[in-house]
């Protein structure tokens, strides 16, 4: 598995734009590819689900929504995929409520190259519910995994980029506004 401080390995994938529920709107293509040229000079909050049409999944995707004002005007983009294809990312946002016009990036990895790379790929051929924080030279600062069948708090990652940001120590519990240690 990947290390704090590895570097994220190469990587070519299929990206859903924000806002978009089909295709092509307007004559915009939603598709565009995400590679590790990606968002120059951001961090990246990139989380990792099993399936798409799932139970969990959804929650953990609203919630990461949330959050999404906060991590952009923390110099940061969100990302979130699984190994379903980027058309079916598609069909659940026109199916889901929570997931209509989505605000933030979803990314396909249908053939598990970059979870199985990553060390996050299931015995079952998905993704785990992985989440990994990279500063803006795409170097992994944070990884944190779950079970497939236990969900995330993306307030917690919210948290952890902005101490990782704060350019100091940060105590336990450490939140934005806090002094740092030492």
């Amino acid at each position: 598995m990947i290390g704090i401080g590895d570097s994220l390995p190469k990587f070519k994938l299929a990206g859903v734009k924000p806002g978009f529920n089909d295709p092509e709107e307007k004559g915009i293509s939603a598709f565009e590819e995400i590679n590790n040229d990606s968002f120059r000079g951001k961090w990246k909050i990139i989380y990792f689900y099993p399936k798409d049409f799932t139970f969990i999944c959804p929650t953990e995707i609203i919630e990461f929504s949330s959050i999404n004002d906060e991590v952009e005007s923390s110099n940061a983009i969100l990302l979130g995929g699984s190994t379903d294809n980027e058309f079916c990312k598609l069909a659940w946002r026109r199916e889901h409520p929570g997931l209509k016009d989505l605000n933030h990036y979803s990314f396909a990895d249908p053939k598990g190259a970059l979870s199985e790379e990553l060390g996050i790929l299931s015995e079952e051929g998905v993704s785990l519910r992985a989440t990994l924080i990279t500063n803006p030279d795409n170097v992994i600062q944070h990884i944190s995994v779950n079970a497939l069948d236990t969900g995330r708090n993306p307030q917690e990652a919210l948290r952890i980029l902005k101490a990782l940001q704060a350019g100091g120590l940060t105590a336990c519990n450490w939140s934005p506004g806090q002094e740092l240690l030492g």
